[in-house]
Formats: structure tokens, sequence, C-alpha cells
């Protein structure tokens, strides 16, 4: 049986204020391997008290560089995951970006696709992110050019009871 739970928001807002301009060593760094955004955005997530899903190929996990579940670290992969995620680990939707909330995760695109996450840590005045690839803390969503963009509000984690 599953149990359904709401994340630490607060313990989320201060993991990115900690490590958005650095990196936790507990993580590696993709930056080298196309970016490190997805994978700073799961470990704010995961800081909330979301419980990692360690199924092979289709959960949300990190044990590795080498052991680590795509939507870990993946744009596409972590949308999906988290979109359609009826097992264990965080679950969400979609929802319009004029509706963000803090840590919401915001995915920046392009006619050839999403290829940017982004943690919301505040709305107050307009959208404001903290990202790694491009480390930022603070910095507004209108700073970025992007042709599209989706909202993700993560509504809470699901563990075994």
């Amino acid at each position: 049986m599953l149990y359904e739970y709401p994340l630490d928001t607060a313990a989320q807002i201060e993991y990115a204020r900690r490590w958005a301009l650095s990196r936790n060593p507990a993580y590696y760094d993709f930056d080298s391997l196309g970016g490190d955004c997805t994978n700073f955005v799961s470990q704010c997530i995961c800081a909330g008290g979301a419980v990692m899903n360690y199924t092979r190929d289709l959960g949300w996990y990190y044990i590795s560089p080498r052991d680590r579940a795509a939507a870990w670290s993946g744009v596409e992969y972590f949308y999906r995951f988290v979109t359609q995620n009826a097992g264990v680990g965080p679950f969400g939707k979609q929802v319009s970006i004029s509706q963000a909330q803090p840590c919401d995760v915001v995915q920046l695109g392009s006619a050839q696709g999403y290829y940017h996450s982004l943690f919301v840590i505040n709305t107050q005045n307009g959208v404001r992110v903290a990202a790694h690839s491009n480390d930022v803390y603070g910095k507004p969503l209108y700073d970025y050019d992007f042709d599209r963009a989706r909202c993700i509000r993560i509504l809470g984690a699901r563990k075994h009871a």
C-alpha cells in the first residue's frame, strides 16, 4: 500500500540556496555530459523528503553517475516520470506558468523540445529560479531566452506505508 505525503518546501528552498552556486559532492556534476540542471532539480526534490523510485530504467533515483535513472538527470525523462508516476517517489502535474509556486519545476524549450530545468524559489515579484548548468539563484524567469516553457507542480511523494 502506498502512502502520499507532502514535501518539505522549506528544506527544498534551503537546499537550492545552499547548492545553486556550487556542487554537492554527494552527486556527480553532469555539466560535461550535457548539463546538470535536472540533476540539481532532482536533488532539491529529494532534499524535501521525496523517496527514490529504484525501478530500473523507468524510476527516479541516483546511486552513482553510472547507476541512476534517466529521469534523475534528463529533462524529458524527468517530466514523464513526475507527471505519470503512480508509484513510489515524487508525482505532479503540468500547470500554467502563471500558476507557478515555490518548489515547482519550470522547463524551457524550443521547437526541438525541452532542454533546461529550473527550480522555482520565489514568485513574489515574478517567477525566480535556482539552477545549475548556468548556475543561478534568484534569477527572474523573464531573463531567460526561450520559445516555450512548462511548469510542473510537484504535488508530493509516495512511499510504501
